[in-house]
């Protein structure tokens, strides 16, 4: 891939460094998007199979014609159905694209007015399906859970009381109106609401799970896994994961059944978690939140299913 990506990947170097690629090996990209982490690693020899739900994306890595690259459309918690044999490395950038956040179009950001769609596979419920058909407390729980919203109640009755809503824009304003936002706030509440609405209605923490132990199955013995994640309920998970299957929960966890509690470790972890260095958040600010946990896969069999709400204790909305 010769043309210059749209987006520079976060924590590039440092994935890159994680996976150590080699020539002739093959890996896998679960998070397309515009080609980063992909592109680096076919400049190191390396087969690449790449997945993205999002039919965009896809579309742009066929029109390349890129060698050595394979692309499949569909989430990446389904990487092990085009996977023939074990490989060497999986890659996982967790959360929605800059290439979806700065199109408005697909409605994943109030900064631009659009459509309320956020709809990372373009199919499916969207947005506005979920805030005009959803009831009140089902609306309230998902901003309690997903967005750390402490007053999710007050922010969903404005919601139903504003139906039907068909723009971010018309959203964003709802949400301030029932907060009191100030134009001088230093942080916009409606970022929280949209986060929610959009890790629902794209399953985002569910898939999360589910590719976590897929990529546990597809690893081979000494391949490598690197996820970056951008916020606290993303990397919660993937803490829980590599602490587990790395031998490292506590005897009686709740969330795991006695008999993975006394299996073998799937995995080696791999140093301490990773952050963005100052000469990176001056060229990116994105990467300020953005977090890199490393394991290596053990010989020992995969565990199985990893529940996704291991990772989030919180179960229903505030008053």
């Amino acid at each position: 891939m010769s043309d210059p990506a749209p987006h520079v990947p976060v924590l590039l170097d440092e994935v890159v460094a994680a996976l150590a690629p080699a020539p002739g090996e093959t890996m896998v990209d679960g998070t397309f998007g515009a080609g980063g982490y992909t592109r680096a690693l076919l400049a190191k020899g390396v087969r690449v199979i790449a997945f993205d739900r999002d039919p965009d994306a896809i579309a742009a890595g066929q029109a390349a014609a890129i060698d050595g690259l394979t692309l499949v459309q569909a989430d990446f918690s389904a990487m092990e159905s085009a996977i023939d044999s074990p490989v060497d490395g999986v890659t996982l950038d967790i959360g929605v694209s800059s290439m979806q956040l700065d199109q408005a179009d697909r409605g994943f950001s109030f900064q631009s007015d659009g459509p309320l769609d956020m709809r990372m596979a373009q199919a499916g419920m969207s947005a506005a399906d979920f805030v005009n058909e959803a009831d009140e407390e089902a609306i309230a729980d998902v901003l309690y859970q997903y967005g750390d919203e402490p007053k999710s109640r007050r922010v969903a009755r404005a919601i139903v009381a504003a139906r039907p809503l068909t723009r971010t824009g018309e959203l964003a304003t709802v949400v301030r109106k029932a907060l009191g936002y100030r134009p001088h706030d230093k942080k916009d509440p409606a970022t929280r609401t949209f986060q929610a609405i959009r890790i629902h209605i794209n399953r985002e923490l569910d898939e999360l799970a589910e590719g976590l132990a897929a990529a546990e199955r597809v690893l081979k013995p000494g391949g490598r896994l690197a996820i970056v994640t951008f916020h606290s309920l993303e990397d919660r998970m993937v803490k829980r994961f590599l602490r587990d299957r790395s031998g490292g929960a506590p005897s009686g966890s709740r969330h795991l059944p006695q008999a993975s509690a006394a299996a073998a470790p799937s995995f080696q972890k791999v140093g301490r978690a990773v952050r963005a260095g100052e000469a990176e958040l001056a060229r990116n600010p994105r990467a300020r939140s953005a977090t890199l946990r490393m394991a290596t896969r053990t010989e020992a069999p995969a565990w199985g299913a990893f529940p996704a709400h291991a990772a989030n204790g919180r179960q229903e909305a505030s008053i």
